[in-house]
């Protein structure tokens, strides 16, 4: 298979408060996405950040409109064939409106929280015209040599998308972290694990063991623009 091209797209950013830091001070965060040209179509994980007079007051957000952002890579909307959501908060899912009839691939019980449970995200975004599911229950192959994979914590249906390259796995962890260090600190809790360290030790998510039997290259996050490399 022809290699995977994995770009970056930038929607611009948002205040994160201090009540939400654990560091005492707000922090100033990107909001990106990804695009992965596939033979098969181009396919989108996230769409940018959703508007709500609160979620503006809370966040303070400087937005790139998805048009504008899929145009900085020379994309349109009309380009676009699939979408993914790494999770189905408004700072994720703010364009999926804008596409209608693609397939949006989300876990089940993702979508469930957001449909039911109140302040999970902006109810406007999960079921506009033509919004098309395609709803998952665990790990799955959606495109040749892209998977998806449950990296639950961040929320119950939280996912992260592989994308298997020539030159290297590259992963796309969404909000699985909030940034590469947390993700590092993740990882090597695991390794001291493996290696028998004795308690006390951090508890590493699951789900790390299952990141890493793919030997990425690359990963890359919703939040971050660092990327972890191994």
């Amino acid at each position: 298979m022809t290699d995977l091209r994995v770009r970056r797209v930038d929607f611009g950013f948002f205040v994160r408060p201090a009540s939400e830091t654990q560091t005492g001070s707000p922090r100033v965060e990107p909001c990106l996405g990804y695009l992965i040209d596939h033979p098969e179509g181009l396919l989108l994980v996230d769409t940018g950040m959703g508007a709500h007079p609160e979620v503006d007051a809370h966040y303070r957000p400087r937005r790139v409109p998805l048009a504008d952002a899929l145009g900085a890579v020379g994309v349109r909307l009309p380009d676009i064939r699939y979408v993914v959501n790494c999770h189905l908060h408004f700072d994720h899912s703010g364009g999926n409106p804008l596409l209608p009839g693609r397939p949006i691939f989300t876990q089940r019980v993702e979508l469930d929280l957001a449909r039911h449970t109140e302040g999970h995200t902006l109810p406007e975004l999960i079921d506009s015209p033509g919004a098309s599911y395609a709803e998952l229950d665990g790990e799955a192959e959606i495109l040749p040599g892209v998977i998806i994979v449950p990296t639950p914590g961040h929320t119950a249906g939280h996912q992260s998308v592989i994308v298997r390259r020539g030159d290297g796995t590259v992963i796309v962890a969404g909000q699985s972290h909030d940034h590469a260090t947390a993700f590092t600190g993740d990882v090597l809790a695991h390794r001291a694990a493996g290696h028998g360290v004795e308690p006390p030790l951090p508890v590493a998510p699951a789900w790390i063991a299952r990141l890493l039997d793919f030997d990425p290259a690359r990963v890359v996050f919703a939040h971050d623009n660092a990327v972890w490399e191994p």
